[in-house]
């Protein structure tokens, strides 16, 4: 399926990318500064340094960063200069805290502030935020627009799903545009469907024509499990960019178009995964729980003969090195 776009004016950082582009999807407890900064290491995309053509954090609560505790919550938005273009995700449900939060964002150097109104975790939800927006599109906007007045010139945008409970295309989409937002990333399910059912990136396509006559850019998000599947979905919709998240679990090496995740050896994979382990613990072991980074074993470790009983031994590793031992014993054999 083909659209022909009218010629738009993208807003700050988002014009001197390419089309299409692509982009770090943020996660919550995985897109952290180790994660990122492996990602920037090991796939190179457009990049004399490696990485996608932009990067998110994950997402951090402006209620939790406008508080008296706030301070401490900066550690979980430090990133390193390799890792810009860079977009900082944030969640709440008080206009006046988006507000402030823009303006620390942008006071640390950040090159975007991206709305969640997407996340469907009920504990968010509870708190009017996250996939809730979709169904308060009143409260949504006025969001918006206080993120933009305390954004200054640094670029807003707003990451969404489909639907609620049912595809809102016709109507969401349309909701968002008027508040000329810089980019729109749609993932292509409602936040009932969650991922349990086929991306349809007919929506994607959908969305690129209704926002053709505007300057914002379409972002489609969903089930992209290669970057020729990527390029391909962003041929058939014209969508500007395309969003990758779990198909970048246990591959740093994703968005290298000269690289073939399956010609890369399986000890290298397993080099990189203590690699990762290593600058999780470098970076965060102060403040995170490493638990958190058994989440990656399974996606590093599996496809190979005695996967399975490696993955039991990391899951019960509780720091970098016992993680590193674990693999040079199967090194050995």
């Amino acid at each position: 399926m083909e659209i022909t776009q009218s010629k738009k004016k993208p807003k700050g950082f988002w014009a001197k990318l390419p089309k299409p582009f692509f982009a770090l999807a943020p996660m919550s407890d995985v897109t952290d500064i180790a994660f990122r900064q492996i990602i920037a290491k090991y796939s190179a995309h457009g990049k004399a340094f490696g990485g996608p053509d932009v990067f998110w954090t994950e997402f951090i609560s402006c209620d939790g960063l406008c508080s008296l505790g706030g301070k401490h919550m900066l550690r979980d938005l430090e990133y390193d200069k390799k890792e810009k273009p860079i977009v900082a995700q944030v969640f709440g449900s008080n206009p006046d805290t988006f507000y402030k939060t823009a303006q620390i964002i942008k006071k640390l150097g950040f090159d975007g502030i991206d709305i969640n109104m997407g996340c469907p975790d009920r504990k968010i939800e509870k708190q009017g935020a996250g996939a809730s927006l979709m169904k308060n599109p009143k409260l949504a906007t006025e969001i918006i627009y206080a993120t933009k007045e305390g954004s200054g010139d640094m670029s807003v945008s707003v990451k969404t799903r489909i639907g609620y409970n049912k595809n809102q295309i016709e109507e969401w989409v349309p909701t968002l545009l008027e508040t000329d937002i810089a980019a729109i990333t749609i993932h292509t399910r409602t936040r009932k469907e969650m991922s349990l059912v086929p991306a349809n990136w007919e929506h994607i396509a959908r969305a690129v024509h209704l926002a053709k006559k505007t300057n914002t850019l379409i972002i489609g998000n969903g089930g992209i499990k290669s970057l020729a599947e990527g390029q391909q979905k962003a041929r058939e919709t014209d969508a500007d960019g395309i969003m990758i998240g779990c198909g970048i679990f246990g591959n740093p090496w994703f968005f290298n178009s000269r690289v073939s995740y399956d010609d890369i050896p399986l000890i290298k994979r397993l080099e990189t995964l203590v690699e990762h382990a290593n600058l999780f613990e470098k970076k965060l072991g102060d403040i995170k729980n490493f638990a958190i980074m058994k989440k990656h074993f399974k996606a590093y470790v599996t496809g190979f003969d005695g996967a399975k009983e490696l993955r039991q031994k990391l899951m019960e590793t509780n720091n970098a090195k016992e993680v590193e031992n674990v693999i040079k014993t199967y090194k050995k054999f």
